[in-house]
Formats: structure tokens, sequence, C-alpha cells
């Protein structure tokens, strides 16, 4: 059951970055999108989890703040800001580099979290996978050292997300800790509006339907329902394993730009989807024990 929600989360996930666009499209910036997607889940995690406020200590509150900053306004931060100054392919493919990234870190500080031999060769074939998919049939790549470093600054920031959860959640409530989470990614986001942008009000009380209908989407369903899910299945799969299915997302960009914006998929990009499927496998199957 685990896998089976790990997949539908991914395949939510990999849906925003067309919903993204299309409210991209329509004048809001990336911060502003974020703000309400956030602000909307959390008044939605609000209503169904209020019993408890704060956590039982100070280093666990300051831990889960630590999960609203690097699962929320840090990473989406660091993630757009690596667009506007590289291209998309290097930003998908340096970001795709998560899994590795929360592999290292985990087994940095967690004996138990080491991959094995062929987990490692999985990931890293899921990976070449990846690349292939993200490419999908242009061979050139160009540099560009600041939108490239801030990309996988993108992918170290959901991999401390990860080693914070992997730390706080066997003593919390799944509901909780979203609720948490939702909560400190909307404080931590509002000194980029007082410093560098305001907030587009105008836009957002246009009640344009096409804007609003994506927001909800990201708020309710991607932010409310996909927290919610994948904080229950990295608690049921581990930090590693889940994270890894995060591979699977360049596959669901790349049939939902198929479907919904017509881009077109060449042999590599299915070559790589084989590829990456293959390298999934080896990578999240568990290690047959020896009778």
């Amino acid at each position: 059951m685990p896998y089976i929600v790990a997949l539908l989360v991914v395949i939510m996930w990999g849906t925003t970055f067309v919903s993204s666009k299309v409210l991209l499209n329509n004048g809001l910036l990336p911060a502003d999108i974020f703000f309400v997607r956030f602000l909307m889940a959390y008044i939605c995690m609000l209503c169904m989890s209020h019993k408890r406020l704060f956590a039982n200590s100070i280093a666990d509150e300051l831990t889960l703040v630590g999960l609203g900053m690097m699962g929320g306004s840090i990473y989406f931060l660091v993630e757009n800001m690596a667009l506007l100054h590289s291209t998309s392919s290097n930003v998908s493919i340096l970001v795709s580099t998560t899994p590795l990234v929360t592999a290292m870190l985990l087994a940095i500080f967690y004996k138990n979290e080491r991959l094995s031999m062929r987990q490692v060769f999985g990931s890293v074939l899921a990976f070449v996978g990846v690349v292939l998919v993200v490419l999908n049939g242009q061979i050139i790549l160009h540099l560009n050292p600041l939108g490239d470093a801030l990309a996988l600054g993108a992918s170290f920031t959901w991999g401390f997300y990860s080693l914070f959860m992997r730390r706080i959640m066997g003593r919390y409530s799944t509901d909780f800790i979203t609720r948490k989470v939702f909560f400190y990614g909307l404080v931590t986001i509002l000194p980029y509006f007082a410093l560098v942008h305001p907030l587009d009000v105008d836009i957002l009380a246009s009640g344009n339907m096409t804007i609003w209908g994506n927001l909800i989407f990201l708020g309710l369903v991607a932010s409310t329902g996909g927290y919610l899910l994948w904080n229950w299945v990295m608690r049921k799969l581990g930090a590693v394993k889940s994270t890894n299915f995060i591979y699977l997302q360049s596959l669901v960009c790349m049939a939902a730009g198929h479907v919904i914006l017509g881009e077109r998929i060449t042999l590599m990009a299915i070559a790589g989807a084989v590829i990456l499927i293959v390298g999934m496998i080896l990578a999240v199957r568990k290690k047959r024990s020896k009778a």
C-alpha cells in the first residue's frame, strides 16, 4: 500500500509543474503561488488537526521550523531562482539528484539507512534514465554556474527535509507535522515579501477562474493531500526508499507536457523511461533475507 500511495503522490506532484506554468503565464510570481497554496493547505490542516499547538521540546519545534524552510519556503525559492539563471533542462536534471543527495545525507547520520550496492546501482541507473527523459532528444547542455548551483541547492534542501523528517516522524502524528510544515513555510516566506517583492494582491483579487482553479488544485490537492500522504509514506517506507520515487516525476512531467502542452516525446525519452523504471525497481526493492 505505501508504494501505491507514493506513486500517486509523485503523479500528483508531477502535474503541478504544468499547473504552476499556467499561473506563471497569467502573471503570478513563484513566491505568490507558494504563499497562496501553503496558506490554503495550512487552513485546511488546521481544521483537521488543531488540538496540539506546539512540540514537546524546543529542539523538536526548531526541527519543525527546519522542515517548513527546507520543504517549503527555501526549497521553492531556490528552485525557482535557479530557473531564472539556468535552463529548465539543467534544473530538472540537477533537482533529480535529490534521491542520491538524500541517501548520502542519511547514510552520514543514520547507519541503518545506508543503501546496499544493488540499491546504489539502481538509484544511479534511475538518475541516468531521468537525464535521458529530461533531454528528450537534445544533446547539448549549457552550463550556467549560478543557476546550476541553485538547482543543486534545491536538491540539498529537500535532502535536509528528509533528514529532519527522519529525526522527528516517530514522535508526532503525520497531520501535526504536516500542519507545522505549512505554518513555518508561510512564516519564513514573509521576509521575502517585505524585502524583495510584495505579494501581488491585485491579480489574486481579479477572480480569474483559471488562476483560482489552479491555485485550488495546488493548495488543497497537491499541498494538503500531497504532503500529508508523503509524510505518511516516509513513516512507512523510510526516507531513502520514499525519496527514490521522486525519480518518476520526470515521467509524469513528460506525459503531462505531451497531453496538455503538446510537447513531443522522442526515442531517447522512451529509452530513458525504461532505464528509469528498471533502476527504480532495483533501488526500492527489498533485499531478500537468507534462509
